[in-house]
């Protein structure tokens, strides 16, 4: 015998354990409208970052001190909430101009184990926050 289900009832009965499974880290900086990150189901989906140093302004440089900082910021993020830099799954990078595109990956790489590289997709993008040069965002497994 078929029993018939509302959509609501359905949705409802499908929704209660996924909500359970998501813990937002909200962002150090309350005045920022975004969560730093969101954990859900073990999966570590981060906000983009970009090369601000603690004093929370772009750091002085070209692209390798930006793509550096940038870096070291994604890998403090992960750390944070119970992941590694080898345990990325996938980035996007945006970049303020994708000539500079072979200078960033000249750092990128350097923060990942050798042939262990994350999924990727790379893009142009016109007046990132602050002047930044780029911006990554990042998903990770977590431990």
């Amino acid at each position: 015998m078929l029993r018939t289900f509302t959509l609501a009832a359905l949705l409802s009965a499908l929704a209660l354990p996924v909500l359970a499974d998501v813990t937002h880290h909200p962002h150090p900086n309350p005045n920022l409208p975004f969560a730093e990150a969101v954990d859900y189901n073990g999966v570590l989906y981060m906000s983009g970052q970009i090369a601000t140093g603690p004093d929370g302004k772009i750091v002085p440089g070209g692209m390798a001190e930006q793509a550096r900082q940038t870096m070291d910021n994604i890998k403090a993020v992960t750390e944070k909430y119970g992941s590694h830099m080898d345990k990325i799954l996938k980035c996007t990078v945006f970049l303020d101009d994708m000539s500079q595109w072979g200078d960033f990956n000249k750092v990128y790489v350097t923060y990942f184990p050798k042939g262990k590289l994350p999924a990727r997709s790379a893009l142009g993008a016109d007046g990132l926050a602050l002047g930044a040069l780029l911006e990554v965002e990042c998903i990770a497994a977590v431990d």
